[in-house]
């Protein structure tokens, strides 16, 4: 195995033999091959295709009875009148791919899914899928899918040709209770471990902390710091609540539009053409309307700044410097909503006086970001003038270093010129959705005091299993591929190989697996009824279970149920009560669990199965009764909005903001003291990631722990800001490097396992400029490798001039272990996070800094 000083290869995993022999057994010899194919069921018949298609733009096209497309025209839909191609059943579900939340109108023939399409009559959705709906049925006919529960019985931890033997799910989830309980008989509680992901069915998380308090664990964590934890973070300190401000479509409340009625719309970091595609559609819909101005902020030019007026490629995590130069300039420039600012806003003089000492004018935000600073000035000027204005942001912001004070500076932002709680404004932090909180009936029993949890960040998993900082975790079970998902992926692969008892649950044999003692198979979104993926604006929508399960696979809710009941099986210490109680067999039935979350969550009791089935949209949260529409702007000044805030909690009663004053906190005296201990403040202080070319101010990380003041539930490190950077590491390490989605065409790894999401994209295109790659020696199309000082990985050139010179762009989540791509003839690709540095992350919100490392590129040999 690699070490942290050496480069990682990509040959640790057999290239010749794709299927390890006990893999290969378990499957009964079904590979990728056309038999494979055509045993696992059909696929999609409709082709493919890689943006969004308006069904309003695709009429115009459709055959008339006239013609019939016949007479030069476009060929029918011969479909149309075919025994064995019409439905005899359709399903509503929801694809699963992203948080649009598309609704899916599934049709089977003779129990098999013979066709995908979009809802046409949700106005958001107008009818549209991106390429990933109809791979939805590649994830449920798929000759790789796990069926059935594994233990480990032989070869190393890691190894692919680790044997595993099929179990009952009794004895699986026997297994995993006896480890849990001989731990906590130790007095090791907190020795164990979960990781939830994005891919769980909604409360999957709830059922876990439950199980977790029972057992007296604190560390039942999720995917935040993967995703984007400190968006939340900062909206919750600023306004009130951590999630998306303002809605898709039209506000029930009111009968307007919402974010459609943007006049000016600006994406920080966030390549919403293929992370959000069915959603930005609706963006561009309306902006035909409106004539809303739209400017794209990034590195690199993507399918998002394809369709923007302006695109700005600042340096890679640097957008911190180039919002508090708008700041600045705005304040200084008295562009700001003085009417707003006086009546809603704490703490503006104090921001002023901060921007003005500390000098972040539009000039040094340039000298830091490399934009020209008229650019910035003017971006400044057209943001606060413009209104409403809508802010987007994504991984884009929240994978720096920096990520809970960029996102603090950008709802300063928003606050400073009045575009928070009005329509077709606010901060639209991607990935800060509901549900998340969802409540279960308090527990009737008393249980252990957990004490504190790890830290939130970086990898703390790692950390704590290889040094026992602060303290040894010895079980870990994980719902993703923390092997693909975390920063610095050797010293991941290290601890996972020392872990002593590790479960993976999952739909593939993916890199985590082969560290497994226990693997658990789950279904997939098309295999069980329920709530599952959730739009970015709080909204969700009720799905029915579109085909039966494919072998033993469960959804997860069930395998925490039933784990719960496997340790009233084997705990010898708690009665069973203890255990069945807490965990009763109804919520083996999903429509039972969701009518109890909704009876306990503040702000849910409207959200009812009966209601979300009866709808074409999604229902957004907050939505406290069956009258009750659901919000669309989060802070309006609307009777429906304060009904919705005291339904959260009585104490919001006549309140706006949900803060503790009811206003907008940029500065008061008890935000500065609750972060200052952590080394932060209330007012932004500006610092970036050390692999950052031009030596700027970065952090220093105290080898002490406190309790996080953000997630208070944690430990963290406190850190010194403003540590002047050296630039050494570009002498050997001359670029930066950001990694993120390889194309609209892949969600995740789990994509990497379709067919369709391996022949578009299986394989790895690094952008780089042509300059700079003509100054390494590299043409378009060659295999390179790209080098950081934790190791190195392969991928193939891609020139395009739109990417900044000293950037390149390295897609993540491929994997070694993705076998599908050997039918193309793919490379089997080491994980891109190889490169990542652990050692810097965001030490409020745990956020590891993937959009930033320091490295170096040359030809393959």
């Amino acid at each position: 195995m690699p070490t942290s000083n050496s480069p990682a290869q990509d040959d640790q995993w057999p290239h010749s033999d794709p299927v390890p022999p006990s893999r290969r057994s378990l499957l009964g010899g079904a590979l990728w091959s056309g038999a494979g194919l055509a045993a696992a069921g059909p696929l999609p018949l409709a082709p493919p295709t890689l943006l969004p298609r308006s069904e309003h733009a695709a009429a115009s096209f459709a055959p008339t009875p006239a013609t019939g497309g016949v007479d030069g025209g476009p060929l029918p839909d011969f479909s149309r009148g075919s025994a064995a191609l019409t439905p005899d059943k359709t399903v509503t579900s929801a694809c699963q791919f992203c948080n649009s939340a598309c609704g899916l109108t599934v049709g089977l023939k003779a129990g098999r899914i013979i066709d995908i399409s979009g809802r046409k009559d949700d106005p958001v959705q107008d009818g549209n899928l991106c390429v990933k709906g109809p791979m939805m049925t590649e994830l449920l006919y798929n000759p790789l899918r796990l069926t059935t529960p594994l233990r480990r019985v032989g070869g190393a931890k890691g190894d692919p040709a680790s044997r595993f033997e099929p179990v009952s799910w009794d004895r699986a989830l026997d297994l995993i209770a006896d480890r849990f309980l001989r731990l906590r008989d130790q007095g090791e509680a907190r020795a164990i471990a979960n990781r939830t992901t994005g891919r769980l069915p909604r409360g999957t998380g709830s059922l876990v902390h439950r199980l977790f308090g029972l057992l007296g664990s604190p560390n039942d964590t999720d995917v935040g710091p993967v995703c984007n934890d400190a968006g939340g973070n900062a909206l919750a300190a600023t306004f009130g609540l951590g999630n998306f401000t303002n809605g898709y479509g039209i506000d029930g409340a009111t009968g307007k539009e919402d974010l459609g009625a943007a006049r000016y719309l600006l994406l920080l970091g966030t390549n919403q053409a293929e992370t959000h595609p069915v959603t930005y559609a609706h963006l561009l819909r309306a902006r035909r309307r409106t004539g809303a101005r739209l400017v794209v902020v990034d590195p690199r030019q993507t399918p998002t700044s394809a369709f923007a007026d302006e695109w700005v490629a600042p340096k890679p995590h640097t957008d911190f410097a180039l919002v508090l130069g708008m700041l600045h300039e705005i304040i200084t420039g008295n562009l700001y909503d003085k009417a707003f600012v006086t009546r809603w806003v704490l703490g503006f003089e104090e921001l002023r006086e901060h921007l003005i000492a500390r000098r972040y004018t539009a000039d040094w935000a340039a000298g830091v970001t490399g934009v020209p600073a008229a650019t910035i000035r003017r971006l400044a000027v057209e943001y606060a003038v413009a209104k409403p204005a809508a802010i987007f942001c994504n991984a884009g912001i929240s994978h720096q270093l920096g990520a809970f004070d960029t996102y603090r500076a950008i709802a300063m932002l928003a606050a400073v010129t009045g575009n928070i709680g009005v329509p077709g404004g606010g901060c639209n932090f991607m990935h800060n959705t509901w549900p998340g909180g969802l409540d279960l009936p308090p527990l009737t029993v008393d249980t252990p005091a957990p004490g504190p949890a790890l830290p939130v960040g970086p990898d703390a998993f790692a950390e704590a299993i290889l040094t026992g900082r602060p303290y040894r975790l010895r079980a870990v079970v994980t719902e993703g591929n923390p092997l693909l998902a975390s920063a610095n992926t050797a010293k991941v692969r290290r601890a996972f190989a020392e872990l002593d008892f590790y479960v993976y649950t999952g739909l593939f044999m993916e890199e985590a697996a082969y560290y497994a003692d226990v693997i658990l198979p789950v279904c997939s979104g098309l295999e069980f009824e329920g709530v599952y993926m959730r739009r970015d604006d709080r909204a969700i929508r009720w799905q029915d279970a579109a085909a039966p399960r494919v072998g033993q696979a469960r959804p997860d809710t069930e395998v925490w149920i039933g784990l719960a009941h496997a340790l009233a099986r084997r705990d010898r210490v708690k009665p069973a009560s203890y255990w069945r109680d807490a965990f009763p067999e109804a919520w083996l039935d999903y429509k039972n669990l969701w009518a109890t979350f909704i009876a306990h969550t503040p702000g849910a009791a409207g959200m009812t199965r009966e209601r979300m089935r009866r709808r074409a949209e999604p229902l957004r949260w907050p939505c406290p009764s069956t009258s009750h529409p659901g919000v669309s702007t989060l802070y309006l000044d609307h009777p429906s909005w304060y009904q919705a805030a005291a339904a959260l909690d009585p104490a919001n009663a006549g309140k706006r903001f949900l803060t503790p004053s009811g206003k907008v906190e940029i500065y008061t005296p008890a935000l500065h003291a609750r972060l200052e201990p952590s080394g932060h403040g209330a007012l932004p202080v500006f610092f970036t990631h050390p692999e950052v070319t031009g030596a700027h101010p970065t952090i220093a990380y105290q080898d002490t722990f406190i309790a996080n003041p953000v997630n208070p539930q944690a430990l963290t490190h406190p850190v010194r800001i403003g540590v002047p950077g050296d630039g050494e590491v570009h002498k050997r390490f001359p670029l930066m490097g950001m990694t993120g989605r390889p194309s609209v065409a892949h969600f995740a790894s789990v994509t990497h396992w379709t067919f369709t999401g391996v022949r578009l994209n299986g394989v790895r295109l690094a952008q780089i400029h042509p300059d700079t790659a003509r100054r390494n020696g590299i043409a378009d199309g060659d295999a390179i490798v790209v080098e950081s000082p934790r190791g190195s990985v392969r991928a193939t050139a891609s020139l395009d001039r739109g990417i900044r010179a000293d950037t390149i762009f390295l897609p993540n989540t491929f994997g070694p272990a993705q076998e599908v791509g050997d039918l193309f003839g793919n490379p089997r690709y080491e994980a891109a996070n190889t490169l990542v540095d652990d050692a810097f992350y965001d030490n409020l919100s745990g956020q590891q800094a993937y959009k930033c490392f320091a490295c170096r590129i040359r030809k393959a040999g």
